[in-house]
Parts: structure tokens; sequence; C-alpha cells
């Protein structure tokens, strides 16, 4: 028979893996679904699979470090890893109710942190490891992103922009022996390329919240030794299916509508700096928080593409450009991406220095500062409180 505490930490567990999916579809998949590329069904299928295989790649490694590297797996009781679990599904609970998106990576670094600190036996080589590399991770986001933004973002419009047809993206040629895909009625070849791409890179963001999540469900499981790592993840991602099929169809409604805020290759881009960096540090061990990463990509590449109106040269001499996130809003009526209206690109993107403020409309901002500043400053206190009350749970109560 199944200890009460053991029952009660796997169904914590799944309820925290349950809530990483509804929220994780929505991000990666949004803008598949928001341009009628995937059905929600088809994004919570390829959500499960995708977040499955990122947690066996790469997320076994945060699954140790949270179940054993940061504190010794013996402090891993039942009802300590049940507490734990509880942090991080609070947390979440918190931050639905506040609308502003919690780390659970950083929340429950914290909750284990604040466990070590109590119980004495906190690993501090690992915990400064995770630290500097949760200062690092954004500001290479901000500059990888302010890079992309400033020298190729412009062409990548202009390469990347199709418009969706009507129709199937693909029919079958049933004249030979053997059935065989081919291009729909009026399907172009790149169309089919942009529209592969898009789905490719919401993969690739599944993919990626697999490899740093799946260890946010189960970690303390693992390190008590109710679970093995891969049951553990095979758990974590089960729970993390079951949240894609169910609660993700909102907020896949939610990111899908509001892509008018933020281009679909603005959208693209910034999911692929993202995900790389939380794919590289899930491979090392690490866990992050994807969301503080993919807002500082969003205001580099903000950044980094209203820069074009000058260049290193004017910038010496003391001219400075009209800083905009909402720069990223300049794709042109006649280069939408996919999904969008309109026909293929007709000019070629000014040369750095020679695009002007007109060139670079601010009329719809991608993100409001006060609000990003909020979400910035939430997201590291969440941590920050889960270890200080950690810390009293665990050296008074518990």
């Amino acid at each position: 028979m199944i200890d009460p505490l053991i029952g009660a930490g796997l169904l914590v567990a799944v309820f925290v893996g349950f809530n990483i999916g509804g929220s994780s579809t929505g991000v990666a998949f949004g803008p598949a679904v928001g341009s009628n590329t995937v059905s929600k069904v088809g994004a919570a299928v390829l959500m499960t699979i995708f977040a499955l295989a990122g947690g066996w790649v790469f997320g076994r490694e945060v699954v140790k470090t949270l179940g054993g590297d940061l504190v010794p797996q013996g402090a891993f009781d039942p009802t300590v890893t049940v507490a734990v679990l509880l942090f991080i599904g609070l947390a979440l609970f918190l931050s639905n109710v506040v609308g502003v998106p919690a780390s659970t990576s950083m929340t429950a670094v914290g909750a284990i942190a604040g466990l070590g600190l109590a119980r004495g036996n906190l690993a501090i080589g690992t915990m400064s490891e995770i630290v500097v590399w949760w200062i690092v991770s954004p500001i290479a986001a901000f500059w990888v992103s302010a890079v992309v933004g400033r020298y190729f973002y412009p062409r990548l419009v202009a390469w990347f922009a199709v418009t969706q047809t009507k129709g199937s993206l693909l029919a079958l040629d049933r004249s030979g022996t053997v059935p065989r895909p081919e291009l729909g009625p009026n399907t172009t070849p790149r169309e089919l390329v942009g529209t592969t791409l898009v789905v490719a890179i919401a993969c690739y963001m599944a993919f990626s919240a697999g490899a740093s999540n799946v260890a946010n469900a189960v970690g303390p499981l693992v390190g008590n030794g109710t679970l093995s790592v891969e049951e553990g993840v095979l758990l974590g991602a089960g729970a993390i299916g079951l949240g894609a099929f169910t609660i993700a169809r909102r907020t896949l409604d939610t990111v899908g509508n509001d892509l008018t805020e933020m281009p679909l290759m603005a959208a693209l881009v910034v999911a692929t700096v993202s995900s790389t960096l939380v794919t590289f540090l899930s491979a090392i061990g690490i866990p992050a928080s994807f969301v503080i990463i993919a807002t500082m990509s969003i205001v580099g590449l903000g950044w980094g593409r209203a820069t074009r109106t000058v260049t290193i040269s004017d910038s010496m001499r003391g001219e400075s450009p009209r800083v905009s996130v909402g720069a990223l809003a300049a794709e042109s009526a006649d280069a939408p991406t996919v999904g969008g209206d309109g026909g293929m690109p007709t000019e070629e993107p000014k040369p750095i220095g020679e695009e002007e403020d007109a060139d670079i409309p601010a009329a719809s901002d991608l993100f409001e500062p006060g609000t990003t500043a909020r979400v910035i400053i939430l997201q590291n206190a969440v941590p920050a409180v889960a270890t200080v009350v950690a810390y009293a749970v665990f050296a008074f109560v518990l």
C-alpha cells in the first residue's frame, strides 16, 4: 500500500506538471495556432511528444540537480517532499491570480535552497553556479537578440514573409501505385517552408520546456527515492501533456489572438533565442526561467531594431536612435508573416543609418516598460519569498 504522504506527493507533482503544461503549450504553440497552422489538438499532441523528448534527453540533468545536487537526497523525506511541491504549486496558483507568470524553475530552486539553509546542508557551490547563470543568461538573450534586430531582422522579414493561401497545405497524389504528398492546390513552396518553420520552432520550444520544467514537478520525488529519474521524467511529461490537452486551450486562445502585439517573425526569433539558451542550461543541469530570458530577448530585439536609424560612427558622434521595442512592428503591409495578408515584399531593406523614425513606427509597442519591470521584479521576488518561507517552515515547523 502506498504511503499517504507519498500518494499526496505524486498528486501534487501531477498538479504542478498539469499547470506547467497549461502555460507552456500556449507559449510554444500560440503563434502556430493563431495562424491556423496547427489545431489545438495537434498542438497538444506535439507538446506532449516534444516535452517528453526534452525531458528525456536533457531534463534528467535538471532532475538530478533538484533531486540531489542542491541538498543531499536524504533530506527529502515524504513530508519535506510534499511541502516543497506545495510551494511550487502554490507559486503557480498565485502567479495566475496576479497575472504574472512565476518561474517554476526558480521557485523550485528557492524552496529547496530554503530547505538546505534550514538543515545546514545546502551545496553552496551548486547554488552559486545556478545564480550566476540566472544573471548571465538574460544578458546573453538581450545581446544576441539585439544583434539579430540590428543586422538581420529586416532581411529575415523579407526572406520568410509569406501569404497563407486557402485550402490544404499538402495533398496526396494518388495517380501512381503509391500515394505521395504534393503541394496543395494553392500552396507555394515558400508557404510550405514558412509554415514548416513555424511548427518546427514551436516543437523546439516544447522540447525546451520539457528539458527545463519536468524536473520542477518531480525533482523532490526523485530525491527521496520514490521515483527513478526515468520514472520521474515519464510522470512529469505525462502531467504536462494532460495540461496541454485541457487547460492549455484557453492559453492557446489568449496567445494566438494577441499575436497582433508581436509580429510572427519577432515571435520566432525570440522563441529560437530563448529556447536555445534554456536547452543549453538544461543540458548542464541549470534550472532556468524561460519567461525572464524571453522578456530580455524581446527587449534586445526591439532595441537592436531601433538602432538601425544610426550607424556606429554616428553614435560615436553623439547621435542616438529613438529606442522603442515597438520597432518590431515595422513590418510593412506588403511583407506579412505566415497567416498574414498581402503580397511579397517589393523593396529591399534600407541599409543601417538610412532608416528613419518613420520606418520604425512605435504605434504598437510590444511591451509596456512598467509592466515589464513588474514581471522581472516578481519573477525574482517569487523565488526569494519561496526561499524565506521554506527556510522558516523547515527550520521551525517541520
